[in-house]
């Protein structure tokens, strides 16, 4: 089984590209959004853009990641540094977007690779069950529960528990209620009660 990059459809920037990462079965399990032009990215910060952009990658796409491709974000425009580094801030921590900073064409190719690479070794390892929390307070627990949903970070899981008020009340919910809960879309929604709801089944290996 190898990988294949697809290019993607989805453009809401006029400066960049897009790919999708098959690995074995042909599941897309990155999205990678390239952002070939510094400028753009920062006038994205200044017109408040950048913001709802990543609100809906994060709710369409399961891993997605942004590659900044070009010259320091800090030559290109009058923009003050904590501004920046705000923004930043907000896609790894709130939208759970990883940034990857590349110097060009050629080694924003080099890490296309090395990610498809990483997940092809993926596909062949086993999957570590996360041990046992230890020495955890009572919302501790309920929010390393809520961690172990598909695509739940630390941050989803607190606003289901807040929107929610129990873990109980969380694994109950619809897919139309787990929407109402900000970063969780779709898709994300559906994978949450396929869990939840699936059969547990032991694939012979």
């Amino acid at each position: 089984d190898g990988v294949i990059w697809d290019e993607g459809e989805w453009e809401p920037y006029a400066t960049s590209k897009s790919y999708t990462l098959s690995v074995g079965d042909g599941s897309k399990n990155v999205y990678i959004r390239v952002r070939d032009s510094v400028g753009d990215f920062l006038q994205s910060i200044v017109d408040k853009r950048l913001l709802s952009q990543a609100k809906q990658l994060s709710e369409t796409f399961e891993r997605p990641v942004l590659i900044l491709e070009g010259r320091s974000l800090h030559s290109r425009r009058k923009i003050h540094p904590n501004a920046i580094r705000g923004a930043l801030a907000a896609l790894v921590v709130e939208f759970n977007i990883p940034i990857l900073p590349t110097r060009d064409e050629k080694e924003t190719a080099l890490i296309l690779v090395a990610i498809a690479r990483r997940e092809q070794v993926g596909e062949a390892r086993e999957v570590a069950i996360r041990g046992e929390p230890k020495s955890l307070a009572l919302p501790e627990q309920q929010r390393f529960v809520v961690e172990g949903l598909p695509g739940v970070s630390a941050v989803l899981a607190k606003r289901l528990l807040e929107h929610f008020g129990t873990v109980e009340r969380v694994i109950a919910a619809s897919e139309d209620e787990l929407r109402q809960v900000r970063g969780i879309g779709r898709e994300k929604a559906k994978k949450i009660k396929l869990v939840l709801n699936s059969r547990y089944e032991v694939s012979e290996s």
